[in-house]
């Protein structure tokens, strides 16, 4: 069974950066795209980033392109989420999950098929 289980929030002032870490177990990253959502409070889950199995592709959000980068550690598999600029819009709990379609977007949470159990990023201004 694949586990994933993310780190890496917190609480920080608004233009800060942290990173957030997607930590998968049970199953390799090599046969897994895996993306990152989030959630604000009273809102829908929002597609953030996604990463294909082979590293090659990757796909952000208009409200995050140019301030979040997603990269992925296959030998630790650990996928990471590097957020610089954050703004108070970015409060969140952010959760990674795992696909193993072969489709390259793969924006939709019901595309993917394991989840983490979130991280919370608050954003102060």
């Amino acid at each position: 069974q694949v586990q994933l289980v993310e780190s890496g929030g917190g609480s920080v002032q608004s233009g800060a950066s942290l990173r957030l870490a997607c930590a998968v177990s049970g199953g390799s990253l090599t046969d897994y795209t895996v993306g990152w959502f989030r959630q604000a409070a009273g809102k829908e889950q929002e597609f953030v980033s996604l990463i294909s199995r082979e590293g090659v592709y990757t796909r952000y959000s208009d409200s995050v392109k140019g301030r979040l980068s997603i990269s992925k550690d296959t030998a630790k598999n650990t996928v990471y989420l590097q957020m610089n600029g954050l703004k108070p819009e970015d409060t969140a709990i952010y959760h990674c999950a795992a696909s193993a379609s072969s489709i390259f977007i793969l924006i939709r949470p019901r595309q993917y098929d394991y989840w983490g159990q979130g991280t919370q990023v608050t954003v102060s201004s």
